[in-house]
């Protein structure tokens, strides 16, 4: 081939290491969501409203020194009523602009399964989250605003991931994002990141969490400014009389009218499919870099059902600087370990091979093989310098193809497009801006 020899064929890869080593794989254990059989009242929201139900009253506080204790997790029904449980917020029933929230929601059902059934495989572990830290679980809704519990979701303004973090600010709490990775997806680390940012607000802000929450949505200083213009001016300093953008003056009720519909949703004729109480996936070491569509083929499963629960990773292989982790099934965590073991390292990446010639450059590499120069040198340990004639360089594999999602955010880190609005989370028709948080 005019010296370019692919000493290894990642497709006879796949099957040789899968033919000798692979254990048998158990079947799918997680069925499709079941739909939601709804028989709708005909009752009107504003019927409804006009009764001005008895005001939610918050969870009771503990006596001072102690935490009110939850009731065990399996002793709930289902995850919404562990959910009902811990909410803390103050549902400031009456205020107009929530009642126009319900109204948006409730006239909307399909948005409300959507996102709800996009929240399936996360909900368990942010609630869990926010449970051990003791913080309010409506903040658990806070990713059906920001982005419908979509992990791809990505914003004209930069936000990514389920918390829909900008760069700048994820980076601030210590969210990776490279040409392998972004943190901003990672469901556990940017759950953590948003809760360590929820929390640090809610101390900043002296315990008030409708502030703290609002400062998420538009940036501390905006709110900073806000309550230093109603000091001055010797005007309440509470969310509701502080003069903030339009779009947060929307955000703190939505939340409130998804609470109060999770809350007590027959009031309000409206039925959320079940979610069990119960963790979804869990964490499994690889130990080192390895190819996705390999990790899904050993753990029985799609490489869409494995770049779902992993999204943070956007490349055809895990980071090799890490982190060194994937989130699988619960059902399928036991066989992928048994078979990943079976695995050298050099089989686990998946990568094809290439004798480097004479004028070749790691640039040069890279554009062969359409991959850039980061992956070859993380691929082949060279952090700096040339290449030398004769070696034999790992590449990236030529026969892979990614998921849609999975290779849009790959474009934008790639910068060959900044937005696409297939990506843009499908939003309620009232007048909120995806993640308008600036950089």
């Amino acid at each position: 081939m005019q010296g370019t020899w692919i000493t290894v064929s990642i497709r006879h890869l796949f099957r040789a290491a899968l033919a000798c080593t692979l254990l048998t794989l158990t079947a799918c254990v997680h069925a499709p969501a079941e739909r939601t059989t709804r028989e709708m009242a005909r009752q009107s929201v504003d019927s409804i409203l006009s009764e001005r139900p008895a005001v939610l009253v918050p969870a009771p506080a503990a006596e001072e020194g102690t935490q009110a204790a939850l009731p065990a997790p399996e002793l709930y029904a289902d995850l919404f009523a562990r959910l009902r449980a811990g909410f803390k917020l103050d549902a400031a029933a009456g205020q107009p602009d929530i009642d126009r929230q319900l109204k948006a929601f409730v006239g909307h059902p399909d948005y409300l399964e959507r996102s709800f059934a996009h929240a399936k495989p996360y909900l368990y572990y942010i609630v869990s989250q926010l449970d051990a830290r003791g913080m309010p679980l409506e903040i658990a809704l806070l990713p059906i605003l920001e982005s419908s519990y979509e992990p791809y979701a990505y914003s004209n303004s930069r936000a990514a991931g389920l918390w829909q973090f900008v760069p700048r600010t994820g980076a601030r709490f210590g969210l990776k994002q490279d040409w392998w990775y972004d943190g901003r997806r990672d469901v556990v680390e940017s759950t953590r990141a948003a809760l360590d940012y929820l929390q640090y607000l809610h101390d900043e802000f002296n315990g008030d969490w409708l502030i703290a929450i609002a400062a998420y949505d538009c940036g501390e200083g905006t709110v900073k400014r806000a309550i230093a213009k109603n000091r001055a001016a010797r005007r309440p300093l509470d969310f509701w009389s502080l003069r903030l953008p339009i779009e947060t003056h929307t955000y703190i009720p939505k939340l409130l009218a998804m609470r109060l519909l999770v809350a007590t949703p027959g009031r309000f004729a409206v039925a959320f499919s079940s979610i069990a109480d119960q963790p979804y996936f869990t964490r499994v070491a690889t130990q080192t870099q390895i190819n996705m569509k390999l990790a899904a083929q050993v753990a029985g499963m799609t490489a869409e059902e494995l770049y779902e629960l992993n999204p943070a990773f956007h490349r055809w292989a895990t980071d090799p600087a890490g982190p060194h982790f994937l989130l699988l099934p619960v059902g399928r965590s036991e066989v992928f370990a048994q078979n990943l073991a079976q695995l050298s390292a050099e089989q686990r990446i998946g990568a094809a091979h290439y004798i480097a010639r004479k004028g070749d450059s790691v640039a040069s590499v890279a554009r062969q093989f359409g991959t850039s120069v980061t992956a070859v040198r993380d691929l082949n340990a060279i952090p700096a310098g040339r290449i030398t004639v004769g070696s034999d360089l790992r590449v990236p594999p030529t026969v892979e193809s990614l998921p849609a999602k999975v290779i849009l955010a790959a474009s934008r880190v790639d910068r060959k497009i900044r937005f696409h609005p297939v990506a843009r989370i499908r939003n309620m028709p009232v007048d909120r801006r995806v993640a308008s948080r600036v950089d």
